[in-house]
């Protein structure tokens, strides 16, 4: 099967955490849902329908992160309604405002692999890439956070079964034998916990805990699966 690799990047960008209420945080990269929502917004795919056209399975997503991971703080001017009710000038000690920390992502570029069963889906993805034709605008995250985009590559795909290799992708802990790492001096490898699958009410099924490089380094890793593309780059799909 061919896998279809593109680009996405842009100035800022922020994938809220979904444990974080006042002082948003952000993922260091986008989660499947979050990228699902990228091309489906390439594509012109419905945001009711999106997430069912591309669910997991016939649908597979690899994530790799191309820049450094850079996380800035800023404060972003929101309507205060603590008091369930918004007035548009200060009342009092009610400000019509209330300014939240939120933090960022800086100059964030990341190189997605995409596959799907449907081939006249996916090849109307790849011509609308390769075009640089979407339909609708593409964010990182907020809507305000404009992203570009730019296509790389179009390749077969071979799938590996056991095997110790240097994976370029994010890799879910799930897929690694034996809690087996190689931790290489230099470099920094961070943890977290992701959504990966979200039903059509917008509610996330399942979530998995990922490993990566915060410099966008491979990780040495003795996995259970992977896949092979662009000539002996290993990666894993979600």
């Amino acid at each position: 099967m061919d896998a279809l690799i593109f680009d996405v990047f842009g100035d800022l960008g922020h994938f809220r955490k979904f444990y974080t209420t006042s002082s948003p945080l952000t993922f260091s990269f986008p989660p499947p849902p979050t990228v699902k929502g990228m091309i489906g917004a390439i594509a012109g795919i419905d945001k009711k329908e999106y997430l069912n056209v591309l669910k997991s399975g016939p649908c597979k997503i690899g994530i790799k992160i191309m820049n450094p991971v850079k996380k800035i703080r800023m404060g972003l001017n929101l309507i205060n309604t603590k008091d369930n009710v918004w007035i548009p000038m200060k009342s009092g000690k009610h400000e019509a405002r209330t300014q939240v920390k939120t933090e960022f992502l800086k100059d964030p570029m990341f190189r997605i692999y995409f596959m799907h069963e449907d081939r006249n889906l996916f090849y109307d993805i790849v011509d609308k890439i390769k075009s640089h034709n979407n339909v609708y605008t593409l964010s990182l995250g907020l809507s305000e956070m404009i992203a570009d985009y730019c296509y790389v590559n179009l390749c077969k795909v071979k799938e590996i079964e056991d095997s110790k290799v240097y994976i370029e992708s994010i890799l879910p802990v799930d897929f690694i034998e034996d809690d087996e790492i190689d931790f290489e001096n230099g470099k920094k490898y961070f943890k977290e916990k992701i959504p990966v699958d979200m039903n059509d009410e917008r509610i996330v099924s399942s979530y998995q805990d990922v490993i990566y490089e915060v410099n966008g380094r491979s990780i040495k890793s003795h996995v259970k699966k992977c896949w092979e593309v662009n000539d002996n780059e290993h990666i894993i799909f979600f």
